[in-house]
């Protein structure tokens, strides 16, 4: 080990942790305030605006951070699931139900525009819905009038259409989650 390798791991290290500074405030900033200044996110974080843009070179970038973030940090309370037991209908109907808690802590997921087109952030969950939809399926639980990925793609749909109908202010959120919910069940239930 070179005696400049010490050095380094310490630069690497601080460097990390301002890394998680400044997404932590910019989640917390950008949940209270979509148009939250980078300014804004430097300070609460403890940094430069100078540290901000060496980090993520420019706000999309740092969007884009933030919202991997979110989407890991669902990820993993999905992971929790046992999808392979239980009455699929009702797992998916958790699943869903832990995508909506993200909204609802996090509400700058309401206000990110949508991307034309996949979003491979969705990849994940479209793997789960697509899993459970299927044993659903063998089980008679979920129809099978409709192909596996019609039913997935509807699923997000009506995810987003429900995001959307809260952020327009259409909906409150506990009647766009119950609308969700029923539109869901309309849609899987065989019959």
């Amino acid at each position: 080990m070179s005696k400049n390798e010490p050095v380094r791991r310490r630069r690497r290290a601080d460097a990390d942790r301002s890394r998680v500074a400044i997404l932590t405030a910019a989640i917390t900033l950008l949940d209270e305030r979509i148009d939250a200044s980078v300014e804004r996110i430097a300070e609460t974080a403890g940094v430069t605006r100078q540290t901000v843009y060496a980090h993520f070179p420019s706000r999309d970038v740092l969007m884009n951070a933030v919202v991997d973030e979110l989407t890991r940090e669902t990820m993993q309370a999905i992971d929790i699931l046992d999808l392979d037991h239980g009455p699929a209908l009702d797992t998916l109907l958790q699943l869903i139900d832990l995508g909506w808690r993200s909204f609802e802590q996090h509400p700058l997921l309401l206000h990110l525009p949508q991307t034309a087109g996949p979003d491979e952030r969705h990849d994940p969950v479209v793997e789960r819905f697509e899993r459970l939809i299927r044993r659903g399926q063998r089980a008679g639980e979920i129809t099978r009038d409709l192909p596996v990925a019609w039913l997935v793609d509807a699923l997000i749909a009506l995810g987003h259409a429900a995001g959307e109908a809260v952020a327009s202010d259409r909906l409150p959120a506990k009647k766009a989650a119950t609308a969700l919910r029923t539109s869901v069940l309309r849609l899987l239930t065989p019959g």
